[in-house]
C-alpha cells in the first residue's frame, strides 16, 4: 500500500488585525503554518522565511529505502527551522526595525507511510483518525506551562490574561530554536488540522472534530473552522491547513478534493505577498490558497434545510433530555452535525471546488530558460541561498551539502561585511569623539580667552589689587590672578568701600579699572586727611581743657 495526500489551506486577517502574520503552506508531501509576531512587517517576514525554508522539502528527492527517507526528512525538518532562525536573527540584524521579530512553526511531512511532525510555539496540530481526535502537538506556551505543573486547569488556561505569552519561539531571541521531532506511523483517512492560535484559540477541540468528520471537502472544512473561529469571537489572524492520507493505489478510494497536486502547491497569508521565489525554488506551479468566503453557513439552503429538518426544543424534551432542553453548545454541535449532513446533499465537490477558486497561479520563472546559459539568474530569497546544481535544477535545501556550503559562505560574507560595518561605526565614533574633544577644548579656551579680557577689584593681602579675568572659579579652579597689588590699604578706605572692595567691584575695561583704583586712592586720602583733622581737633581741645 502506497499512501497519498491531498491537502490545501485558507488564511484570513480577521475582524481585528490590520495585517496577516500567518503564513501556510499545502503540497503533496509538506503541509505547514507558521504564525508570525513582531509588529507590522516583522511578522510577515518571519513567517514567510519559515515557509520559504520548509518548502524545499515538498520536491527534494527522497531515498528509496523507508527508513533512511524517514530519517533524512526528520533531519530536513529540524536543519531547515533551525537556518529560518538563522536566517530571521540575521535579518533583524541587519534590518533594525526588524529587531524583535520571530515565528511559530509546526509543519507535518508524509515520508514511506509515516507521519514526520516539526514544531515550536503554539500553532496546532490535530490529527483524526478512525473518529477520535489527537491533539500531536503541545503548546509551548506559558499557560501550558502552568497546566503542566498543576497550578492551574485546563479550563483556567483558556482565560488566562497571560494566555498569548510563547515561551519557545523561532527568531530573534535568546530561546533555544531546536523543534520537537515526533514521528507517526500513517494510515488511510487519516486527516490532519494545522492552525494558528486564532483558531485553537476560539473553537473547542470537540467541535474541531466534528468539523474535521462532516466536511469532505477540505477546502470547505477550512472554510468551515476559520467561520467558526471568527464567529466565537477571535481577534487574530486565523489560518487553517487540512490534509488527508489515502491508498494511491485503491481506484476507488474517496479521495476528498482539493487544490494542491503533484504540480501544485498553495500558499496563504504572508507566504502569498511573493510566491514567486517558491515557485522557483521548487520548480512547480504556486497558487495562492483561495480567499476566504464570509458568506454565513446558516444562510445557505443547506442549513435552512437542515434547521427545517431539525428536531424542536418540545421534541427533545419529549424525548426524555434531563431538565427538558440542551444548553447552547450542545444544541450548536448537534445542529453542526446535522448541517454538515444536510450540505453534503445540496454541494457536491464539483460545486465546492467552483466556489473555492485559487487567487493566482505563479509559474517558475526561469522553466524556459536553458540550465547551462550563464545568463539565467538564479533567484535568491534574500535569506536562504537557492543555488543551481549541476544537474541545472535548483535547491535552498540547507541539508544539502552545496546549499549548506553556500550557505556557509553566504554566513562568512554576512560576518565579514557585519565586521566591515562595525570598524566603519567605531571609526566614525572616534572620529565624532575626537570632534566633540576638539570642539570642547576650542570652546574652553575661547571662554578662558574671554576671561583674561575682563578685570576686576578686589583684596590681597589687606591692599586694594587690579586682577585680571572674572571673579569666579570653576571646578575650585580660579579664573582670575592678580595683575597689579596697589599700596592703599583696605583699612584706610571708608567702611562702605572696604565691603564693597572684599566683594569685588567689577570692571568694564582696564581703563575702567584704573579709574575704579584711582577714585579708591582718593577715597584713602580723604579718609586718612579726616581723620588727621578729627586727630587735631581732639588734641585741641584736651589742651584747652588743661
Amino acid at each position: 500500500m502506497v499512501l497519498s495526500m491531498t491537502s490545501t489551506t485558507v488564511s484570513d486577517i480577521g475582524l481585528v488585525r490590520k495585517d496577516n502574520q500567518d503564513s501556510t503552506f499545502a503540497g503533496v508531501r509538506l503541509v505547514a503554518v507558521c504564525d508570525g509576531m513582531g509588529g507590522h512587517a516583522g511578522g510577515d517576514t518571519a513567517s514567510t522565511i519559515a515557509i520559504r525554508s520548509l518548502a524545499h522539502i515538498e520536491t527534494v528527492p527522497l531515498i528509496a529505502k523507508r527508513t533512511k527517507a524517514v530519517e533524512d526528512v526528520a533531519t530536513m525538518l529540524s536543519t531547515s527551522v533551525i537556518a529560518a532562525h538563522d536566517a530571521i536573527v540575521g535579518k533583524a540584524h541587519r534590518e533594525k526595525q526588524l529587531a524583535g521579530m520571530g515565528t511559530t512553526v509546526t509543519a507535518v511531512a508524509l515520508v514511506a507511510g509515516y507521519w514526520v511532525i516539526s514544531h515550536i510555539g503554539d500553532s496546532r496540530a490535530y490529527m483524526l483518525r478512525e473518529g477520535e481526535i489527537i491533539r500531536v502537538t503541545k503548546d509551548h506556551s506559558y499557560v501550558q506551562h502552568l497546566i503542566d505543573t498543576g497550578r492551574i486547569s485546563q479550563e483556567e488556561a483558556k482565560s488566562h490574561p497571560q494566555r498569548n505569552v510563547v515561551m519557545r519561539v523561532l527568531g530573534d531571541f535568546d530561546i533555544d530554536p531546536r523543534p520537537d521531532i515526533s514521528i507517526r506511523k500513517a494510515k488511510p483517512g487519516d486527516r490532519w488540522l494545522l492552525c494558528s492560535d486564532g483558531l485553537s484559540g476560539s473553537v473547542s477541540d470537540a467541535s474541531i472534530r466534528e468539523t474535521l468528520m462532516a466536511r469532505s471537502h477540505l477546502q470547505d472544512c477550512a472554510q468551515t473552522l476559520v467561520s467558526m473561529a471568527l464567529k466565537g469571537g477571535s481577534t487574530d489572524n486565523v489560518s487553517a491547513v487540512i490534509a488527508e492520507a489515502y491508498d494511491s493505489e485503491d481506484p476507488h478510494a474517496p479521495v476528498s478534493l482539493a487544490n494542491a497536486s503533484k504540480k501544485m502547491c498553495l500558499v496563504g497569508g504572508a507566504a502569498s505577498k511573493q510566491p514567486q521565489t517558491i515557485a522557483d525554488t521548487l520548480n512547480i506551479l504556486v497558487a495562492l490558497a483561495p480567499q476566504f468566503e464570509a458568506e454565513s453557513i446558516s444562510d445557505s439552503p443547506a442549513a435552512k434545510a437542515a434547521l427545517l429538518s431539525a428536531p424542536s426544543a418540545q421534541d427533545t424534551q419529549n424525548d426524555g433530555v434531563e431538565d427538558g432542553a440542551q444548553d447552547a453548545e450542545e444544541l450548536t454541535e448537534s445542529m453542526s452535525a446535522v448541517l454538515a449532513a444536510e450540505d453534503r446533499a445540496y454541494l457536491t465537490d464539483e460545486s465546492l471546488d467552483e466556489r473555492y477558486e485559487v487567487a493566482r497561479i505563479v509559474s517558475p520563472s526561469y522553466e524556459s530558460l536553458n540550465p547551462d546559459d550563464d545568463a539565467a539568474e538564479v533567484p535568491q530569497t534574500g535569506e536562504i541561498p537557492v543555488i543551481r546544481k549541476t544537474d541545472g535544477s535548483l535547491a535552498d535545501d540547507p541539508h544539502d551539502p552545496d546549499v549548506a556550503e553556500a550557505l556557509h559562505l553566504k554566513r562568512a560574507e554576512d560576518a565579514h561585511e557585519e565586521h566591515r560595518h562595525r570598524l566603519r561605526r567605531r571609526i566614525l565614533g572616534a572620529v565624532l569623539a575626537l570632534l566633540v574633544v576638539l570642539a570642547a577644548g576650542a570652546g574652553t579656551f575661547g571662554a578662558y580667552r574671554w576671561t583674561q579680557t575682563q578685570y576686576f577689584i578686589s583684596d590681597s593681602n589687606s591692599r586694594v589689587a587690579l586682577y585680571q579675568g572674572v571673579n569666579t572659579n570653576v571646578f575650585g579652579i580660579s579664573l582670575s590672578h592678580v595683575d597689579e597689588e596697589t599700596s592703599i590699604r583696605l583699612s584706610a578706605l571708608p567702611q562702605g568701600w572696604r565691603e564693597r572692595v572684599r566683594r569685588g567691584i567689577d570692571a568694564s575695561s582696564y581703563s575702567d579699572a584704573r579709574s575704579i583704583l584711582r577714585t579708591l586712592e582718593e577715597q584713602a586720602s580723604s579718609s586718612a586727611n579726616s581723620s588727621s583733622t578729627s586727630e587735631s581737633a581732639s588734641s585741641t581741645q584736651q589742651e584747652a581743657a588743661q
